[in-house]
Order: C-alpha cells, then structure tokens, then sequence
C-alpha cells in the first residue's frame, strides 16, 4: 500500500490560536483517524460483490468531488437505504464525519440498538479529487464510519474511495478503474432499493462545523 497525505489542517485554525492549542487540536484529529493497517486489523467484512455496489450508488447518486454516499446493505447485500451529500467542512476530522454520517443515517434508516448483533451492514463511497493513495483525509472518513456504525447499530463495512484513476475498497486491494470520477453512470439492473435520499442533516452538520 503506498501512502498519501492530506493537506494540513493548520491553516483552519483560528489566527490566535497558541502553538499549544494548535498541537493539542493537531493530536486529537490524528487520533480520529484509521491507517490501512488498522482498517485491515479491524476485521472489516468483505463485499461479495463490489463493483456491483459501486456501480449501482454511481448511477444512483452521480457524485462528484467532495461528495459522500453513505449506503445500508442487508444480510444478502441487497441495498436498503442510502443517501449523499457534499463535504463542506474544511477540517480533517474524523469526529466532524461521524456526525454527519450518523445524521444521515438517522434520517433514511431506523437503528438497530435492540439487536444483540448487527444485520445490517454500512458502506461508504467517497468521491474525491487526486490519485487512489491513502490520504488523512480517507482515514478520517473511515473512524467516522466506524463510529457511526456503532452508534446506530450497524456492522462497519468497506470504505471505498472514487477518483479519476477509478473506484478501490481501501484495506482490500480491489478496485476498477470502471467507474470514475469522469465517467457516465452505467445502466444497472440490479434491485430498486427504496429511493436515495440526498442533503438534509448531514450537510447542515458539515455547513456549521465549517463556519466555527
């Protein structure tokens, strides 16, 4: 796995922020974010059929850069719900996604805290500018997931990132360089699930956590 790494945050920090404030804000983003590495530890479960997921929220949803599809699948990988919205906060930040993932959630699916194991699985596909490298930015995305999934009650499933060299489940090692950043939607044929829904929550949690 080669490594990339985001921009730094720094420059989002209020101007009279102290060279202490600064670390400490620097040390607890880093500590809301997964490496690779320990995505793969996690014991994340694998798709049975990936480009199938992928493809069918591309032609759902058509994101663009800085857009997330958030999507629930059931027990066989048929999908129940999913919804996308656009990331407006300009913080890395792993606490400011989760929220906004859980919003979403919240809004196109019932949680499952009752249930003494998860059925149902939760995948993000987030679509983004520059290559298929791991970048902070992605490791942020995959602790907000993580604990998003828990707090709804939801098993955590693959991350997967679209950009313009094509689609990759990060930790996996499975990609395709069908579809991506640049290209059309194909026709999919799979189940209609009930319709995506898009905006709403999630978004405003990105809006305000941007204006701090």
């Amino acid at each position: 796995m080669t490594f990339g790494f985001a921009p730094s945050d720094a420059a989002s920090l209020p101007e009279s922020s102290t060279p202490a404030e600064m670390s400490a804000d620097s040390a607890h983003r880093l500590a809301r974010m997964l490496e690779p590495s320990e995505w793969s530890a996690a014991g994340i479960p694998l798709l049975r059929n990936p480009r199938e997921i992928v493809s069918g929220l591309h032609f759902r949803h058509q994101p663009t850069p800085a857009t997330a599809v958030v999507a629930v699948l059931d027990p066989d990988e048929r999908l129940r719900a999913s919804a996308s919205f656009s990331r407006r906060a300009t913080a890395t930040d792993g606490w400011i996604f989760r929220n906004a993932l859980l919003a979403q959630l919240r809004r196109v699916i019932p949680h499952d805290l009752r249930r003494r194991t998860p059925v149902r699985t939760a995948v993000l596909l987030y679509c983004r500018d520059g290559d298929a490298r791991w970048t902070q930015e992605d490791g942020a995305w995959m602790w907000g997931l993580r604990d998003a999934c828990t707090l709804h009650g939801l098993r955590c499933g693959a991350y997967i990132t679209l950009t313009r060299d094509g689609w990759q489940v990060l930790g996996e090692g499975r990609g395709g360089r069908r579809p991506s950043t640049g290209s059309q939607p194909e026709a999919f044929t799979g189940i209609d699930p009930p319709a995506p829904r898009t905006g709403g929550a999630a978004s405003d949690v990105l809006r305000r956590a941007a204006a701090r």
